[in-house]
């Protein structure tokens, strides 16, 4: 009997399973989803292997898409779940860096699991016979808790420039060590890595910054040359010493820690919270960093575009990044704290600054009382709650207003206008009535 029996495994699982074999396929379940139920870890995506082609797939199931079906992959919908089943194949010559130039479908389970990346990775088990197939000793390498590679590493890392990045962060993922056969091919098969299209590496940055400790995997991207490739601004942060009453780790590693000490399950901090201080090493002047805040912005944005993430997101960063540094105090007026809300880009954006603030915080020297935090989140939702004016937007008037009261067509003077109206409001909300703002259009014209 093997460990994985009686392990809760979904439904329509078991019918693609089922069915495929009563049709006179072989079917297993492969992968991760072996390697998870193996150590008790949630299981999000079921992989089904089989020696049924593709189109024999399609014909078995009411709904099946197409999804990877140049590589014998598609995609199955059955009981409300959605599986990946794909066809036995053995690879030949990759020549881009990241797909076979041919697959030829095969009906040897055990040709297809030499193909695989990792040792870990390459076990399959069929839950009706409960017969769990592990060809290159990947239970063995569970325990040891290693990352090793299915046959000669250098050979597997050059098929396939991603999977040096992939050992990484599974060694984040899973806690686990890179066996050292495979970690020393990454170095050698970093031209292979160099031909990853920078989506594909995307995508394994956002798995990565997923795991407990990103650092993990950051570092050990490091010292094999891949965040030179990848992000090479982040290895640029290496031995920029930072003033020691502040700080006990140069830019590089108090990024790694405050990336680590960001919410995990928020992509956005993360991401912030490792490149809030990118821009320090380019700022150096002395023991300061000048506007390294709003330098680090931008170049958080133009990495963040580089490696194909959304606008949505670098945006998000790049505010973020460009507002970690405010100095808040009690003695700040009501009106700074109008004018604070405005320029971080309003209440919503509050909550995650704060967050931010505390993630980089907790990789300095000493712990830093936040209960300023509080105090200024407490000023926060007070105004919020008096529903002050705190954008253009919130003015008692509008441009209509302005062109009707100056008698000036649209164009930037309207905008001006209003701007100066606004911070009008912010220094005295009560000022932000209809009839009061029209008398001041014409003060102010």
């Amino acid at each position: 009997m093997s460990e994985l029996k009686g392990k809760q495994i979904p439904s329509g699982a078991l019918n693609i399973i089922k069915t495929l074999q009563s049709n006179g396929h072989q079917a297993y379940l492969v992968g991760g989803c072996v390697r998870d139920l193996l150590l008790g870890l949630e299981v999000k995506e079921w992989d089904i292997t089989t020696s049924a082609k593709p189109d024999e797939v399609g014909r078995l199931f009411h709904k099946v898409v197409p999804t990877g079906i140049d590589y014998g992959t598609v995609t199955a919908l059955v009981d409300g779940g959605t599986y990946e089943v794909t066809s036995f194949r053995a690879d030949e010559q990759y020549v881009d860096g990241r797909h076979p130039s041919n697959v030829v479908f095969c009906a040897d389970l055990h040709q297809d699991l030499s193909r695989r990346d990792f040792t870990i990775n390459a076990l399959a088990y069929d839950p009706l016979a409960d017969d769990l197939v592990d060809d290159h000793n990947g239970q063995a390498d569970l325990k040891k808790k290693l990352i090793r590679a299915v046959g000669d590493p250098v050979a597997r890392f050059s098929e396939d420039g991603l999977r040096s990045v992939r050992a990484c962060r599974f060694a984040a993922k899973l806690g686990f060590a890179i066996e050292k056969g495979t970690l020393a091919a990454i170095p050698k098969t970093l031209a292979t890595t160099r031909k990853v299209a920078p989506e594909r590496i995307h995508d394994e940055l956002v798995k990565l910054l997923a795991a407990d400790r990103p650092s993990a995997g950051f570092e050990l991207m490091r010292q094999t040359g891949l965040l030179k490739l990848i992000l090479p601004e982040l290895e640029h942060c290496l031995g920029v010493e930072q003033p020691p009453n502040f700080h006990k780790y140069d830019v590089y590693w108090h990024s790694l820690y405050a990336c680590d000490a960001a919410p995990k399950d928020n992509l956005v901090l993360r991401l912030s919270a490792l490149l809030h201080d990118i821009a320090k090493p380019d700022c150096k002047v002395d023991d300061t960093f000048y506007n390294h805040d709003k330098v680090g912005a931008a170049t958080a944005e133009n990495i963040l575009r580089r490696l194909k993430f959304s606008n949505q997101i670098f945006k998000q960063v790049s505010n973020l990044v460009s507002h970690h540094m405010f100095n808040y105090t009690s003695e700040w007026s009501d009106a700074a704290v109008r004018r604070f809300i405005r320029r971080v880009g309003g209440p919503e954006n509050i909550k995650d600054l704060f967050a931010l603030r505390l993630a980089d915080t907790s990789a300095m020297e000493r712990e830093i009382d936040s209960q300023y935090l509080v105090e200024l989140q407490t000023r926060i939702d007070k105004i919020i709650a008096q529903q002050h004016a705190l954008d253009v937007a919130d003015l008692k008037i509008n441009g209509e207003d302005v062109m009707l009261q100056l008698n000036i067509p649209a164009g930037p003077r309207v905008g001006q206008v209003l701007h100066t109206l606004l911070e009008k409001v912010l220094d005295d909300p009560q000022l932000n009535e209809r009839e009061t703002l029209l008398k001041l259009i014409k003060e102010n014209a």
